[in-house]
């Protein structure tokens, strides 16, 4: 039967072996690239997130698998196209020094060669992991701070508030907590940032990984700042009230446990809108065989 289905469809094995190959090619190509991309994702706590992308990419091709029965294996110009705007990125990120082009260029080469191969029926059909593979392309310092800047900001004023409410008391200068005359800095490791980008990207795994309604999966990837926001705060009230009661290595250490529960916390909300959605009698799913 599969081998009657390859045959209906066009596909065989030799598509994979030369998609494999090309890939191959295309990193080999832009290795110096890949090489950076893979340092930074083990070196940079804010950039680990991009070993998370690979399995979100396998994961979101397994299950919109089905949709590759709709497919024709036919080699067209989309490819080559992509490729040559991906070396044409690269090569200038190379030259001007310009880190996101240069991985970014990287990136889209690499997929230049797979769709070469593919053609653009699985562009079409397979988009949204074209799309997730921009989450390998680390956020530059410059952008990775104005964001950070005001989230430390509006964490720290959102915290004291929870914290005088809880009957503590907190001062607040800056993006600096005071308990007990012990000061709690808000700084970029616990202002929410590294969990934005890693929720997001497990929301996007979810939003489409789930034969989910449109305006649904823009609720669920718009929701992830929030949810941050509100997971962060979640953490950092018990964290400050730690730090005043108890020595710095004890709270460094319930920081560093809450965050990952905080995490699991953040990956939940998800279904908690789902769920919600479905109190409210609004359909969420779409009735479709493309996940089959």
């Amino acid at each position: 039967m599969s081998q009657l289905r390859s045959s209906q469809t066009g596909w065989t094995r030799w598509h994979a072996v030369a998609s494999l190959v090309f890939v191959v090619l295309g990193v080999i190509t832009t290795r110096d690239a890949w090489h950076d991309l893979c340092l930074i994702a083990c070196e940079d706590e804010e950039a680990s997130h991009i070993l998370l992308v690979p399995i979100v990419a396998l994961w979101l091709i397994w299950v919109r698998r089905g949709r590759l029965r709709g497919c024709k294996p036919e080699g067209t110009w989309i490819g080559p196209v992509v490729m040559t705007l991906g070396l044409l990125l690269y090569k200038c990120g190379d030259h001007f020094i310009i880190q996101s082009f240069w991985h970014g260029g990287a990136v889209m080469f690499v997929l230049g060669c797979l769709l070469t191969v593919l053609g653009w029926h699985v562009l079409v059909r397979f988009l949204p992991v074209a799309l997730v593979l921009v989450f390998l392309i680390p956020v530059p310092g410059r952008f990775r701070q104005q964001i950070a800047i005001p989230l430390e900001q509006v964490t720290a004023a959102v915290t004291q508030m929870c914290c005088e409410f809880f009957g503590m008391e907190v001062r607040r200068a800056g993006n600096i907590l005071t308990i007990r005359g012990i000061d709690v800095t808000i700084a970029e490791a616990c202002n929410g940032l590294r969990m934005i980008f890693t929720l997001t990207l497990v929301s996007f795994a979810f939003a489409f990984g789930t034969p989910l309604r449109g305006f649904v999966r823009i609720l669920v990837l718009a929701a992830c700042p929030l949810s941050t926001i509100f997971c962060n705060v979640l953490r950092l009230v018990p964290t400050v009230w730690v730090y005043g009661y108890y020595s710095g290595a004890t709270a460094e250490k319930f920081h560093d446990i809450s965050g990952w529960l905080m995490l699991l916390v953040a990956f939940l909300l998800p279904m908690g809108i789902l769920r919600l959605l479905r109190w409210a009698l609004i359909p969420v799913t779409q009735f479709t065989l493309a996940y089959d």
